[in-house]
Parts: structure tokens; C-alpha cells; sequence
């Protein structure tokens, strides 16, 4: 007698969970408004900073083909790369305070990716609808209507990436003229891809992606617990006043109505704790909120607390006052150092930069009269807006001399590379001598600087 084994059913494990389209509902408080009061501060910025004139230019250009860097009334170049490392200091020193008084500010309220996000949530909502008309829309079969709103929504989708990327380029080529460029067809291959690209990239990642941009592309959402204490503030559920969830005799003052998942942008539940998903938008709160307001209940229900205030049941005044710990005094105090250095920095900066390059193609040669002469180029840049006359000196050896014309002017915002000659007398030891060129401003003193060289006799 034979025995046949059961087919075994085979069950196909997915190894990553299938996306499902998220429908934020939108809200109103508090913490909405300054959201959007940073949507329209940074756009306004972006957008318009761009069309800003400044000295019959451009005030915010980032000139790469000419190497030459214009915001508003300064000028920079190459060799003023230190104002950059700075300027990344200055940022990275400012995420990790943000960071540990009051957790992911800087995502909730002023990374690109939520400012755009909420450009294009507001953009469909207009077309389509509140949440629940999304959500039916979503799941209608295609007709003529659902394919005209979704064709209007993602027009005016593509023209808020266009523009976008057309704003981004302007800030690298001219803007006026990159704006007759496109009417006129002509722009450049690159200019061409750039706008295309960033407009892409902007409608990508504010229409389709979303959360999954915060959620898998951003490495700050990985490593962001790392720069929280049990004083850091972060968007908490307080489960004692809360639970058991539901509405009648002997439920906390959680109704359960799942606002606070419906108004989150990247899907997740507070109520489960605080999780790395969690961008710091504050829109749960809001949400909460109103519902606390609706119900009779007081607010904060969800609010911006500690670990340690919820364990220790801190007031809000001794909250704060834990906010002012040694961590945040030191980043404080290292982040206006650095800030007051880089701007006395600029204050006094003076506007010329000189790299002096020896000729080494003739290093010492006799010249009339037994003269020794060496030869030297001089990469003047004057980083003002207006063209400057600067008188040559040198020094350093007895008899040492410029022979001719030691006067030089150089356009604003722009460098010049002159040959000089200098000379000693005959009899001047052999050797390697130091010696110091001095370019001066013949109409202003302030305006000086000093580079050494060396001269060499043999």
C-alpha cells in the first residue's frame, strides 16, 4: 500500500513591503501656520533672490565658467574657499544644535523636500480635492473627469518642477539671459539638462516619492537618534492620559478617530512611539488638538515634551529650563564663535588678492649695466565692483628696483596677470634672497596687501 505525500504549498515571501499611496488630510494650528509661513519665506527667497539687480548685475550669481562668485555687494573667488568651508561648518554645527533642543526642526519645516511636498499636496488638493475625494478618485475606474484631473494636476505639477529647475539654473547662468535663452530655443546643452534634470528630480520626489524620499534616501532619518538625549524635545503621545483609546466610561481621552495618522505625511502612528520616520512636522499635533477641542478635552494630548518630562512629570518651565544643558551651551557658544569670526572676517576683508609666480624659465639673468634680474608674474584679483589703480613696490635688498611702469589698474570684479622685473645692482651676493612685493590702491590706502618671494643671484 502506497502513501502519497500532500502537495506542499509553496508561499512567495515579498521582501519589501508594497508602497501604498499616501493622501495627507490637511490641517489647520499653530504649528501648520509656521510651516507654511517657512514655505513662502524659502520660496520667496528662491525665487525671487534670483531676479534680484545689484550693480547693473545679477546680486546672487555663481559664475563657474569665469570662476567668480557675486553675493549681493561681494565678489568671490577660488582662493576664497575657506568662506565656503565656513559656511558647511556653520551648517552642520546648526543641525546638531537644532537637532538637540528640539529634534528634526530643520525637516519638518525648511528641508526642500517638505517645502516642496507641501507645494504639491496643495497644488492636488485644489484639483481633486480633500483627502476623501482623493481617496475615491484613487479608486474610481478610469473615466474622462479622473483623467482630466489627474492630467491638470500633474501639468501644473511638471510647470512648479520647471520652473524650479529653470530658478536653480538661473543662479548659475544669468538669469535675463537664460529667460530670452528658452523663448528664443537657444539655451545651451547644459543648461538644458540641468533644468531638465532639477525640474525632474522636483517632480519626482515632491509628487511620487514623497515619504519614501525621508524615509530610505535621506541619511539624516538614520542618523538622527544619535544626536537626541532624554532632554531633546520630540513630537510624544502621552499614554497615561490616553489610554485605554475609545469614547464613553472609563476611556483615556484618546477617541481613537485616527486624525493624527491621517494628517501625517509620512503615514506612521505617534501613538506607537516615536519613530525614525517621524519628520518633526508637528501636523499630528494640530490634529490632535482640534479633536481635544471638539471632545471637551484639554489640549496636548500629543505635544512637543522630553523623555525625561514625561517620566518625571516636568512642568513646562522646568522642561525648558533642562532645554539650556552643557551640549547645547557648547554648540551654541562654538556656533556664534565660528559666525562673529567669519563676519569680522568679511568686514575686513580687503578687496584684492595677489599670488605672486616666479618665472622659471629664467631664473637669474645679467642684464644691462651688470644688473641681476629676475622675473616674475604677478595674478592680481580685484574683488571690488569697481576698476582700481594699484602702484608696485618691492623690497627686501639694498638698490632693489622695479624698472618701469609700476602702476597697474585692474577692472572690478576681475584679475590680470602682469609681468615684472626686478633688479639689483651688481655685487649682490650670490644666493637665495627673501624679499617683499607690496601692491597698494592709489586711492586708497586700506586697500594694501603684502606677498614674499624670493630672488635669486648666482
Amino acid at each position: 500500500m502506497s502513501t502519497r505525500s500532500a502537495p506542499v504549498q509553496v508561499v512567495e515571501q515579498a521582501l519589501y513591503e508594497v508602497r501604498k499611496t499616501i493622501h495627507p488630510r490637511a490641517v489647520h494650528g499653530w504649528f501648520a501656520g509656521w510651516r507654511w509661513a517657512l514655505v513662502w519665506a524659502t520660496q520667496l527667497v528662491f525665487y525671487g533672490l534670483a531676479w534680484l539687480p545689484w550693480n547693473d548685475r545679477q546680486a546672487v550669481l555663481f559664475d563657474i565658467v569665469h570662476r567668480k562668485f557675486f553675493i549681493l555687494g561681494l565678489v568671490f573667488f577660488p582662493q576664497d574657499i575657506i568662506y565656503l568651508t565656513v559656511l558647511l561648518i556653520v551648517s552642520a554645527l546648526a543641525l546638531f544644535l537644532f537637532t538637540a533642543v528640539a529634534g528634526r526642526l530643520w525637516c519638518g519645516y525648511a528641508c526642500p523636500q517638505t517645502v516642496y511636498t507641501e507645494i504639491f499636496l496643495w497644488v492636488e488638493e485644489k484639483i481633486e480635492g480633500d483627502r476623501a475625494a482623493r481617496l475615491r478618485l484613487d479608486a474610481a475606474p478610469l473615466s474622462p473627469r479622473k483623467f482630466a484631473l489627474k492630467a491638470a494636476k500633474h501639468g501644473a505639477w511638471a510647470a512648479v518642477a520647471l520652473w524650479t529647475g529653470f530658478t536653480f539654473v538661473g543662479y548659475f547662468t544669468p538669469i535675463r539671459e537664460l529667460w530670452e535663452a528658452v523663448w528664443s530655443a537657444s539655451t545651451g546643452p547644459w543648461e538644458t539638462f540641468w533644468v531638465l534634470f532639477y525640474g525632474f528630480a522636483t517632480y519626482g520626489n515632491a509628487g511620487w516619492m514623497r515619504e519614501q524620499v525621508c524615509k530610505h534616501m535621506c541619511p539624516y532619518a538614520r542618523f538622527q537618534s544619535a544626536m537626541f538625549d532624554k532632554d531633546t524635545l520630540i513630537i510624544t503621545y502621552d499614554p497615561q492620559r490616553g489610554e485605554p483609546r475609545g469614547k464613553g466610561e472609563g476611556k483615556g481621552h484618546c477617541v481613537d478617530c485616527s486624525i493624527c495618522v491621517q494628517v501625517c505625511p509620512t503615514g506612521i502612528d505617534i501613538r506607537e512611539g516615536l519613530q525614525y520616520e517621524c519628520i518633526g512636522c508637528a501636523a499630528c499635533i494640530d490634529g490632535c488638538d482640534r479633536v481635544m477641542e471638539k471632545v471637551g478635552y484639554p489640549k496636548g494630548l500629543i505635544r512637543y515634551a522630553t523623555q525625561n518630562a514625561m517620566e518625571r512629570k516636568l512642568t513646562r518651565a522646568q522642561m525648558f529650563k533642562r532645554a539650556f544643558r552643557p551640549r547645547v551651551l557648547v554648540y551654541s557658544a562654538v556656533l556664534w564663535t565660528i559666525i562673529l569670526a567669519a563676519g569680522v572676517s568679511l568686514w575686513n576683508r580687503v578687496p584684492l588678492k595677489v599670488d605672486v609666480i616666479r618665472d622659471r624659465a629664467a631664473i637669474s639673468r645679467e642684464v644691462e649695466g651688470g644688473m641681476i634680474e629676475n622675473v616674475y608674474r604677478l595674478q592680481m584679483m580685484n574683488t571690488a565692483e569697481d576698476a582700481r589703480a594699484f602702484r608696485l613696490t618691492v623690497s627686501g635688498l639694498p638698490g632693489i628696483a622695479l624698472p618701469g611702469e609700476a602702476a597697474v589698474e585692474v577692472p572690478g570684479a576681475a584679475s590680470r596677470m602682469v609681468p615684472v622685473r626686478v633688479r639689483v645692482p651688481p655685487g649682490t651676493a650670490a644666493g637665495t634672497h627673501r624679499i617683499e612685493f607690496g601692491i597698494e590702491s592709489t586711492d586708497d590706502a586700506a586697500v594694501a596687501v603684502r606677498e614674499k618671494s624670493v630672488f635669486i643671484v648666482r
